[in-house]
């Protein structure tokens, strides 16, 4: 018989009532509270030792973006009518100039540029892109509509050929003129859901999120047209799975437990009334992406939790994958390092099992799995990552899995 089957487990204990859960929640709150305090009195004030040519977006109404779209074609009109061809002088967005800045949690982009000549062979094909989505994103803004990333591809397929060509100017684009990209009024499709205790207008139309059904409310492209957000919630939800959001939304008493001093979980012990919602009990906002988080839920997640001023708990899956998509919640993703100001949402909670959880709570066997070569490969990956390096805690978690090629099935 092994040490594992022999060890005696480790006792849970539920808390009695919802406040005792809450507790760590308001606490949270109150320490938000305090730091947006301290934020704003040094708003506009570069932290010392970043870069001051740094690239960050900022949201601009149509108007100036259409000046500034037009501005670029005049340029471009002058060189051509001096017999010069054109170029374009565009912020680099390779992986060189992804810059991790630690007092602010998230990647930004940096000052490098890139030049993009027409009269260049090599550049000739992707300056006409350039020029074709410039047109294009005009007589959008002219007409007031929006359209999506896929629209702007099939507008011109014999051109752009694949839409990763006309996806990555786009983001071009958006840094030459230093507006985001829905500005640009062009979006990705619907992804993400929402549900909870949450009330908004949407484009003038009143959304409930606690009267939207069992699969909630798909979280809006537009995100400029949401406002009036108003929320009793003491804290939000952020799920990776659509499963597991769910199970959430439908029935609190198969959806959490209460493990330690500060770890709220849905892996090993479940309430046992499932007369009610999750969130009608533990007051909250829940939210999923259904994996990895599209550009709309997680502007949507900054911008609620930036009026809310309320904690976000993530609860993902125990693997690297798992902590790859919180990371991209709160610092960023390289390709969109330009916007993540307006994208990321610093300090989310990590929930759920561990893998020290593995032993500590003597997991069975059946609920532990191998790590296959790619899973080890993305752990050491991103134990080399700045925003992965700056929290201890993970990379303890991340050095245990690697070590032991284990994972914890699920939650």
């Amino acid at each position: 018989m092994s040490a594992t089957s022999t060890r005696k487990r480790k006792a849970v204990a539920l808390a009695a009532d919802a406040d005792l859960v809450l507790r760590k929640c308001r606490q949270l709150r109150q320490s938000l509270e305090v730091k947006a305090e301290i934020e704003s009195s040094v708003v506009g004030v570069l932290p010392e030792g970043i870069p001051s040519d740094i690239v960050e977006v900022v949201e601009l109404p149509a108007t100036q973006v259409l000046e500034g779209m037009e501005a670029m074609a005049l340029h471009i009109a002058q060189q051509v009518l001096e017999r010069k061809g054109f170029s374009l002088e565009i912020p680099s967005r390779a992986a060189s100039n992804q810059i991790y800045v630690k007092e602010w949690d998230r990647i930004v982009l940096g000052g490098k540029r890139s030049s993009r000549s027409f009269l260049n062979v090599k550049e000739s094909r992707k300056s006409a892109i350039t020029l074709r989505v410039m047109q294009l994103l005009h007589a959008v803004l002219m007409k007031r509509i929006h359209i999506t990333k896929r629209d702007l591809f099939y507008t011109d397929v014999k051109l752009f050929v694949d839409q990763a060509e006309s996806d990555g100017v786009l983001d071009d684009v958006a840094t030459m003129i230093g507006c985001t990209r829905s500005n640009l009024h062009v979006v990705a499709s619907d992804k993400g859901l929402v549900v909870g205790r949450i009330q908004f207008e949407e484009d003038g139309d009143f959304i409930d999120c606690t009267k939207m059904g069992v699969g909630g409310k798909a979280i809006p492209p537009y995100i400029d047209k949401i406002e009036n957000i108003a929320s009793d919630a003491e804290f939000i939800l952020l799920v990776e799975k659509e499963a597991a959001y769910m199970r959430m939304a439908v029935r609190f008493g198969e959806a959490i437990g209460f493990i330690s001093h500060s770890i709220i979980a849905s892996h090993s012990i479940w309430l046992h009334s499932q007369e009610d919602r999750f969130y009608h009990r533990y007051p909250c906002i829940i939210i999923t992406a259904k994996g990895q988080p599209d550009v709309a839920t997680r502007m949507f997640l900054a911008r609620i939790t930036s009026e809310l001023k309320i904690p976000v708990l993530g609860l993902v899956d125990s693997d690297p994958y798992g902590l790859k998509i919180l990371s991209v919640y709160m610092s960023g993703s390289k390709n969109m390092s330009y916007d993540s100001a307006s994208l990321t949402t610093p300090d989310i909670k990590w929930l759920g099992l561990r893998p020290s959880d593995l032993d500590k709570y003597d997991l069975p066997e059946q609920c532990r799995l191998d790590m296959t070569e790619n899973d080890i490969k993305t752990g050491k990956e991103m134990m080399k990552e700045d925003f992965i390096q700056k929290n201890p805690e993970w990379m303890k978690e991340l050095e245990i899995m690697v070590r032991q090629r284990r994972l914890g099935q699920g939650y």
